[in-house]
């Protein structure tokens, strides 16, 4: 099957489940966001990296699905990545909404899993040091996977998800086919030495199975109720993602 086919085929499935949106009631889904700004021992700032927010937040908002930022510490994360030139963004910055809920977001210890259809973990590096250990991000991703919701990570995002366990003790991920910032991409932006582990070999320690495309080629994984991303590029598809998977019921 081409990719042009396949592109097709997936912009045919959103839209009927764009249209399906209107006429069903969908909870909320949270985009999580980190609060680590520091990139390690460098002086270099980091955090989320917008556009991997940014597009699902146009995908949201034109699919009519609600939606909140939620980040691990409460407040006004910090940032990594905005480039204006990227319609997508540029309206996702300029929109004073967006600017508000931003300011204001709550943390991740203050909110329960209950109210969420979903949870999308944007990446950015910052991710890598303040969510693999942090256990009310543990406990919410469980709760709502284990309440039949969608539990979402792009690029970095996945960080979130390596020391995730169910109720019967297992990782989340063991076993499951997922995309995330590869070992290539890592070195590509020559970060290897500076990040505290490398994410794709993490989660294969933890028993997932890799589905790896080419440095910075878009590639989304579904594999149930677990979707994943692989890079920035990706961040639009793992959101069109979770938009059909919550029109299934």
């Amino acid at each position: 099957m081409s990719s042009i086919f396949r592109f097709v085929l997936a912009s045919f499935a959103l839209a009927i489940a764009l249209s399906a949106c209107a006429d069903k009631t969908i909870p909320p889904v949270m985009i999580l966001l980190t609060s680590h700004g520091q990139m390690g021992e460098l002086d270099r700032e980091t955090g989320y990296f917008v556009p991997e927010a940014a597009h699902p937040w146009k995908v949201f908002t034109e699919a009519g699905i609600p939606f909140e930022f939620v980040s691990v510490a409460g407040g006004r994360p910090p940032h990594d990545g905005l480039d204006l030139t990227d319609p997508v963004q540029k309206e996702f910055w300029e929109n004073a909404d967006v600017q508000a809920a931003l300011g204001a977001t709550r943390k991740v210890a203050a909110v329960k899993a209950a109210d969420y259809s979903a949870v999308l973990v944007v990446g950015g590096h910052g991710t890598m040091w303040d969510l693999p250990d942090n256990k009310d991000v543990q406990k919410l991703l469980a709760n709502v996977y284990e309440s039949e919701g969608v539990v979402s990570a792009v690029c970095h995002g996945p960080a979130a998800l390596i020391n995730v366990r169910l109720s019967d003790d297992s990782y989340l991920v063991s076993g499951r086919n997922v995309a995330a910032f590869t070992n290539e991409e890592e070195a590509a932006v020559e970060l290897t030495e500076t990040v505290p582990f490398l994410l794709e070999s993490a989660l294969v320690k933890r028993g997932a199975v890799m589905q790896k495309a080419a440095n910075w080629q878009p590639s989304v994984v579904a594999d149930g109720r677990l979707i994943t991303g692989q890079n920035p590029a990706s961040a639009e598809g793992v959101a069109r993602a979770i938009v059909q998977e919550l029109m299934k019921n």
